[in-house]
């Protein structure tokens, strides 16, 4: 199984953070998080074929609940407070 289908296969059944994806699939090092968030971009268009829709629960701001938009991407600092403690948009995988 390819690491795009593994990572189909765990947004079938709950959400993840890009974290969790890096974990599950045992991906380690600095750059793990952002290999996860282009495969995500990649399943997102293959998804659009398939009927099947990539939902995003936005980043949100811990420090002043910010919510950011909703796309794939792994925000640094809130552009509201300045704050860094962002906590991670998570993705799920359902029907359309």
């Amino acid at each position: 199984m390819t690491r795009r289908q593994r990572i189909i296969s765990l947004l079938e059944g709950r959400d993840y953070s890009p974290s969790e994806l890096a974990v599950a699939l045992g991906l380690r090092g600095r750059g793990s998080r952002r290999l996860v968030i282009e495969e995500l971009k990649a399943i997102q268009k293959v998804l659009k074929r398939e009927g099947k829709v990539l939902r995003i629960k936005p980043a949100e701001c811990k420090r002043c609940g910010f919510v950011f938009r909703p796309e794939i991407n792994l925000p640094s600092r809130c552009p509201k407070c300045k704050s860094e403690w962002i906590e991670e948009p998570r993705f799920k995988i359902e029907p359309r």
